[in-house]
């Protein structure tokens, strides 16, 4: 299991079209993101079978030619939704000029749409700025699949004065070492 768990992990390392290509060599869909696909590997490995991807609901779904407003209680449907000026304006007017658009808030959106629940306008706001709130108390982690930022962090932590030269030197030696390990692995799976 320590060796699953080993591969598993460098799964994190790989870039989209390495794990698109693992994808493809086992009949798996690799549609993004790269955290669902690693999960599909993941799962197929560790099963033999194929996870199948899910479908989003159509009430989450914005319906093509048709026009949406932006207003606080508009859902924010996807394909309606746009990460574009009128939207940014439009959050600034609804939570301040800290409001930018961030990971987790993309997320929360695509786990909303994803159980047929799309939010209003004011619900994203409303969930934003509580997470900013808790943000300021307690630091998240970064995601799995944020392998770069992960090891940074880790990086500049015992080498404080390292320039980004070093770092990014570091890093694809730290990849490599990782993706020479899953082409090992796979091949003994193979």
């Amino acid at each position: 299991m320590t060796k699953n768990k080993e591969l598993f992990d460098a799964f994190y390392y790989l870039n989209m079209s390495e794990l698109k290509k693992i994808c493809h060599n086992f009949g798996l869909p690799d549609s993004p993101p790269k955290g669902q696909m690693i999960e599909r590997i993941k799962h197929f490995l560790s099963t033999g079978k194929i996870l199948k991807t899910k479908e989003m609901p159509e009430i989450s779904k914005a319906l093509k030619n048709h026009k949406y407003k932006i207003s606080p209680d508009a859902l924010m449907l996807k394909g309606a939704y746009k990460n574009d000026a009128q939207t940014r304006t439009f959050f600034k007017k609804l939570i301040g000029n800290h409001f930018h658009f961030t990971a987790f808030g993309i997320d929360w959106l695509n786990e909303q749409w994803m159980k047929g629940k799309p939010p209003t306008y004011q619900e994203f706001a409303t969930m934003w700025q509580q997470e900013i709130e808790k943000r300021k108390k307690k630091k998240p982690e970064p995601k799995k699949e944020w392998a770069l930022i992960n090891f940074m962090q880790r990086y500049l932590a015992k080498h404080p004065n390292a320039s980004k030269q070093e770092i990014m030197k570091a890093w694809k030696k730290e990849r490599e070492k990782h993706v020479e390990f899953v082409h090992r692995m796979l091949k003994e799976l193979l």
